[in-house]
C-alpha cells in the first residue's frame, strides 16, 4: 500500500546491530551484508528531520540526554588500527530536542540528566556514517539506565511516544547477541542454534502483531526466552 505524504513524515523507530566496533567503516569483509543493509535503509525509511539514538554503549544512573550542540567524537573501543580513531561524523547536536526530551521525562516523573560534554559513541557514528554520510541531520543520544531494568525502559518509551507525530527517527543501536566468548572472528558464518532461538523469539516479540500488553509481558520477562542468558 502506498503511503501518503503525511504518513511518511511520521516518526519511525528501528533497532539494529551496529557491528563490531569500527569494523564496518574499516571495510571488514564479515560486515559486508550489514554495510549493504545500512546504506540501503534510508531508501526505505526516508530522511528524518532529526535523530535520537539509544546506544548500548551508554548507561547512566538516570536517563541522560546528550545536550551538546556540537558533539565531539567518543572512540569507545580499543585495539584497532589508527584509522579507527580518525573517523569523523560532524553532525550537529540538537539542544532544543534534548531539552524537550528532558521535559517529557520530568513530566512523567522519570529520573533524568543532561550531559553537555559527552560525544557521539560508535553506537551512533558507525551506523549513521553509513546511512546518512552527509552528516547533515541533527542527532542526540539518550542513555540506558544502569541495571537495564526492562520496566524502566518501557516507561521511557511510553513517555517519548508523543514525539512520534513528528519526522523523528529513533534508533536502538546494539547487538541482540553479545557473548564475547562465542563470537566468530574468522569471517565465517557458522550456525549457532542457541543464538538463533533467542533471535527468533526477539523477532516474534518485536515484529509480529501481538497486543501491547503481550509484547510488554514478553519483554519484561525476557530472561525466560530461549537461550536468553547465552
Amino acid at each position: 500500500m502506498a503511503k501518503t505524504k503525511g504518513e511518511d513524515r511520521k516518526g519511525k523507530v528501528i533497532y539494529f546491530s551496529h557491528g563490531g566496533g569500527p569494523l564496518p567503516i574499516l571495510g571488514d569483509k564479515s560486515h559486508k551484508a550489514m554495510i549493504q543493509f545500512m546504506k540501503h535503509l534510508p531508501s526505505i525509511i526516508g530522511k528524518p528531520d532529526t535523530i535520537i539514538v539509544i546506544s548500548a554503549h551508554w548507561e547512566e544512573s538516570v536517563a541522560t540526554v546528550l545536550g551538546s550542540s556540537n558533539p565531539v567524537m567518543f572512540y569507545d573501543y580499543y585495539g584497532f588500527p589508527d584509522e579507527a580513531y580518525n573517523i569523523t561524523y560532524p553532525a550537529p547536536g540538537n539542544h532544543e530536542l534534548a531539552s524537550r526530551v528532558v521535559n517529557i521525562l520530568k513530566e512523567k516523573r522519570i529520573g533524568w540528566s543532561i550531559d553537555d560534554e559527552r560525544g557521539f559513541d560508535h553506537g551512533l557514528f558507525i551506523p549513521l556514517k553509513l546511512m546518512y554520510p552527509e552528516a547533515d541531520i541533527p542527532a542526540i543520544q539518550l542513555s540506558l539506565v544502569r541495571g537495564l531494568e526492562p520496566v524502566v525502559h518501557i516507561e521511557m518509551g511510553k513517555a517519548l511516544n508523543e514525539l512520534m507525530s513528528e519526522n523523528i527517527l529513533v534508533i536502538g543501536s546494539g547487538f541482540s547477541f553479545h557473548n564475547m566468548g562465542a563470537f566468530s572472528l574468522d569471517g565465517n558464518i557458522n550456525k549457532d542454534r542457541a543464538n538463533d532461538s533467542f533471535q527468533e523469539w526477539l523477532i516474534e516479540t518485536c515484529a509480529t502483531p501481538l497486543t501491547r500488553k503481550e509484547r510488554e509481558r514478553r519483554l519484561i520477562n525476557w530472561e525466560k526466552a530461549p537461550s536468553a542468558r547465552y
